[in-house]
């Protein structure tokens, strides 16, 4: 009998153990296949939660070095804004344990400081418009010229000058007074707008300096003893409250003992002169 003959498909094998269709798909992958095929790529172990993971994900904490530097940058900054907080909250306290006259006194100073720049601002620019607006030009620049020379011969200490102003005198009978004492007189002064000062027959000048010299004090080399006089040009208004400020250079100096008077007057003749001093190396930068 033919296979025809039989029903049977002559192309048709049997294939011994035949694995069943179904059995051959491949099975969906597990997260461990997903991470890393055989569970080599997982980073937490099996089970951990979801709280555990977030705390491991931020403890140890990771620095970066730019994070380090805007930490260190804040932290200064806020390390100057605390200092500077309460170097104004000590000067507020200073302020607000002084009386009211007091304070009146040292607004009134400042608006006097204020107005004395303002003048001298008004003042330029008068003398520009002046030298803008001359019809001799060569002329005016010369006289703006020869009042310059006068003006800075009075604060050189080169010629003499007269004026209202004050005379403050400090009679040291303690011998307490010592020389950063009156400097700091000399310092409040001109910060009051004191255009010339002698101090017992010396004329101060910007380059004046001030030193110890036993029971007494030397004034650019020069020994002074007390009573200091000093004659000042300048507001009179402006010079004398400037002294008397809570704290300032009556107070100190009677704190040691010592005793000053200040005396306004309309006429102060400061006639005490320096010798004109050729500089050793500077030289004018104009051409």
């Amino acid at each position: 009998m033919t296979p025809e003959q039989s029903g049977q498909n002559p192309l048709r094998k049997e294939l011994p153990h035949q694995v069943p269709v179904a059995e051959a798909r491949p099975t969906a992958e597990s997260p461990a296949d997903v991470a890393g095929g055989d569970g080599a790529g997982q980073d937490t172990p099996p089970g951990i939660t979801g709280r555990q993971r977030l705390v491991n994900g931020l403890w140890p904490p990771r620095i970066t070095r730019a994070q380090l530097i805007v930490a260190l940058l804040l932290f200064g900054l806020g390390f100057g804004l605390a200092v500077q907080v309460a170097s104004n909250s000590d000067g507020d306290s200073a302020l607000r344990g002084a009386r009211q006259e007091d304070l009146v006194r040292i607004l009134d100073e400042l608006d006097d400081r204020t107005q004395r720049l303002e003048d001298e601002k008004q003042g330029l620019e008068n003398q520009r418009d002046e030298l803008e607006n001359s019809s001799n030009q060569a002329e005016e620049a010369r006289r703006q010229t020869i009042e310059k020379e006068r003006q800075l011969g009075v604060l050189a200490g080169t010629v003499a000058a007269q004026g209202p102003g004050i005379t403050m005198t400090i009679d040291d009978t303690k011998g307490t007074v010592e020389a950063d004492m009156l400097l700091d007189a000399i310092q409040e002064l001109r910060a009051a707008g004191a255009e010339a000062i002698q101090v017992n027959g010396v004329r101060v000048v910007a380059s004046t300096y001030l030193t110890d010299s036993g029971q007494s004090v030397s004034v650019d080399g020069n020994k002074i003893n007390a009573p200091y006089r000093f004659k000042v040009i300048g507001k009179p208004q402006d010079l004398e409250p400037a002294l008397n400020i809570p704290g300032g250079v009556v107070q100190t100096l009677e704190k040691e003992q010592a005793t000053v008077t200040v005396e306004r007057s309309d006429k102060i003749v400061v006639d005490a002169l320096r010798a004109v001093k050729r500089p050793d190396y500077a030289r004018s930068s104009s051409q």
